[in-house]
């Protein structure tokens, strides 16, 4: 334990942001890391407590006390080792997690937890900058062939871990660039895509090979995987978006969250126009924007609508307005209910709670409204809550432009599930345990949100360095690889 009086003694002190005035005006990232002799301090608050809480918090297990410690004593390097031993990417991690570590923090009992999520992003950058992040090939090659179909976190992360156990990988990606939703679905100035394209590098001469561009279950088929692979990954995602079955949803300028944040971040990569949004652009510039939806989805299209010139925008959600603290007698150490103001929620954005759509207005065509009405949430007979429109209580709100960001309801069913002949789950993912990673079809395992369901990028990264593990084991008959 570096400094045990340090919680008492040190104030919690997290990185700055620009000003949202300021950042609008790029699509880079706008987060000031801490210099290094105050994130020391921080990591000193770290309580080393006797069970520690963020453990359980944390997907990945990562041993944060222990690289809290390493960097209290400027043991850097050797804090980035700890860090890479449950985690193969903490730079996408300590940007984009929502750090569910600090909410399980015993310094989060009076809302204090340590700077978790900052020192982790510092270590890891500062590992990339030293050169201290290099290739990790096998020693020796297993003569197996995996196939992984799916280059978001789970299938990245799948695809390292079994390079480095000495199969040779194949990663397939239907879009023309690798990341997944890492690439094309978080803005850049929430995560700059180069910081996926070293890791790429890093993959690459660790002996993963990249085929972006092709769509399994389309050009080319799954039982052409099952015969040239000895084992073949789902890491697909959990793609099928939900719709709002309301009258008028047909109308021009209602669009699906991942229409809109898609064409951005290929305009951003430098693709053209035609490339970047080939059935037309879908722009918020001059408009009156509505996000509907208000997760992080929803935060990202805010942010991304203020960036792009938008009027207005305006966020609703069906759900009542959280509590602005939590109970924390109630709720410690797991993952709070709260309200969660985002940077996009800041660069401006009016936020509605219980608002239910009731339909599109039309004008020629296009969407010139919407018709929104006020809910509320009772228990049912049967003691859940259930939804009530108020009588009365409708409203018209002008929108020239209408985003759908509801969350997603599963792996697109066309393609690749369908001919992978998998059996699904009552919530319609591919069904497969946390034991084994295994499908009903054989040789076939899934990992990710297309197993669980739409679920955080860290979730994802531990699914994929599990199924890892589980392939190694069917193929060898054991494994040294780390769950």
């Amino acid at each position: 334990m570096g400094k045990p009086s340090g919680f008492l003694e040190i104030e919690r002190r997290d990185r700055g942001y620009d000003k949202p005035a300021e950042r609008v005006k790029t699509w880079r990232e706008f987060v000031h890391p801490l210099p290094d002799a105050e994130l020391t301090a921080q990591a000193a608050r770290c309580m080393n407590c006797g069970i520690p809480f963020c453990h359980q918090g944390c997907p990945v297990n990562n041993q944060i006390p222990d690289w809290n410690d390493l960097i209290y004593r400027g043991k850097w390097r050797e804090a980035l080792e700890n860090l890479h031993s449950t985690n193969n990417f903490p730079e996408f991690t300590g940007r984009v997690c929502p750090a569910p570590c600090e909410a399980s923090c015993t310094l989060n009992i009076d809302d204090n937890p340590v700077t978790i999520k900052t020192i982790e992003c510092q270590i890891v950058d500062r590992g990339w900058e030293e050169g201290w992040i290099e290739p990790q090939p096998a020693a020796q090659a297993s003569g197996r062939r995996v196939a992984v179909v799916g280059s978001g976190p789970a299938g990245l992360a799948c695809s390292q871990q079994l390079a480095r156990a000495g199969h040779q990988v194949t990663l397939f990606e239907k879009n023309n660039r690798i990341g997944g939703l890492l690439r094309y679905g978080i803005p850049d100035f929430k995560m700059e895509k180069h910081l996926i394209d070293r890791r790429i590098a890093q993959m690459e001469a660790e002996g993963v090979t990249f085929r972006p561009g092709v769509e399994v279950g389309r050009d080319v088929s799954v039982e052409e995987l099952l015969d040239g692979f000895d084992a073949v990954v789902l890491a697909g995602g959990a793609e099928a978006p939900r719709d709002l079955p309301v009258p008028g949803r047909e109308l021009a300028g209602v669009h699906f969250a991942m229409e809109f944040l898609t064409q951005q971040n290929k305009r951003n990569a430098g693709d053209a126009e035609e490339v970047a949004a080939p059935t037309g652009a879908i722009t918020a510039k001059g408009k009156h924007v509505i996000v509907i939806g208000g997760g992080d989805t929803g935060s990202d299209c805010i942010g991304t609508s203020n960036r792009q010139g938008a009027i207005s925008v305006t966020n609703f959600e069906i759900m009542p307005q959280p509590p602005e603290r939590e109970n924390k007698a109630l709720t410690w150490p797991d993952w709070p209910l709260k309200l969660r103001t985002s940077s996009s929620h800041e660069e401006g954005a009016d936020r509605d709670f219980a608002v239910t759509t009731l339909r599109c207005i039309g004008d020629h065509g296009r969407v010139a409204a919407i018709q929104c009405a006020r809910v509320e949430w009772k228990p049912g007979p049967d003691g859940r809550q259930q939804m009530g429109v108020i009588p009365g209580s409708e409203f018209d709100l002008p929108a020239d432009l209408v985003l759908l960001a509801m969350g997603f309801t599963g792996p697109r069913r066309e393609g690749l599930v369908e001919q992978a002949g998998v059996e699904l789950d009552a919530r319609g993912a591919v069904k497969a345990n946390t034991d084994d990673y295994r499908t009903s079809a054989p040789k076939v395992f899934a990992c990710g949100d297309m197993r669980r369901g739409q679920s955080l990028v860290v979730w994802a990264i531990r699914e994929g360095r599990q199924c890892a593990r589980a392939v190694d084991e069917y193929l060898t008959g054991g494994s040294t690889l780390p769950r």
